[in-house]
């Protein structure tokens, strides 16, 4: 690869770099795995960035990588070890003025997510993310509607998994 495409990537993973951060959240239930995730992410990025035509933007293809990446190791973990989440193996000392009302309920919708099959939290993660049903749909190689009945079936899957 010639320095200057390698100088491109480089400053556009930089510029988006929370993206990748963002699916390995919802892929991962601890640093180590994150960090794993996070590298073989940028790899798969790497590998396919000469082939980057632009004809959507560098975020949505970004997202489309990151997720397919995260989606195919996803189904190979499921095959082969369960993962547990770390937090609950820590002790944790707060101050007592610390409000952690906002975290529980962060901790509680990852909680959730995490129930949900690879393609619902990818369609609940772009949607946190403010993406139109179009953008969704382009990132996902689904139609518009298919993305907007799905987003439906997941909004009501998370409200009973939220309040059963």
């Amino acid at each position: 690869m010639n320095k200057e495409l390698e100088h491109s990537f480089v400053e556009l993973l930089e510029e988006h770099q929370n993206i990748v951060h963002k699916v390995c959240r919802l892929y991962t239930n601890n640093q180590d795995a994150h960090n794993d995730l996070f590298q073989e992410i940028t790899i798969q990025l790497w590998k396919a960035y000469p082939k980057f035509r632009g004809d959507s933007k560098f975020s949505t293809w970004m997202y489309r990588v990151g997720l397919n990446t995260a989606i195919t190791l996803y189904r190979k973990s499921k095959r082969i070890i369960n993962t547990y989440d770390i937090e609950s193996f820590q002790f944790k000392i707060k101050a007592e003025e610390y409000d952690d009302t906002e975290e529980q309920q962060l901790k509680l919708l990852y909680q959730a997510v995490h129930q949900l099959n690879d393609i619902e939290k990818a369609l609940v993660f772009l949607y946190l993310e403010d993406k139109d049903y179009r953008e969704i749909s382009e990132t996902l190689g689904i139609s518009e509607v298919n993305a907007r009945v799905k987003m439906n079936r997941v909004k009501t899957k998370l409200k009973t998994i939220l309040n059963p």
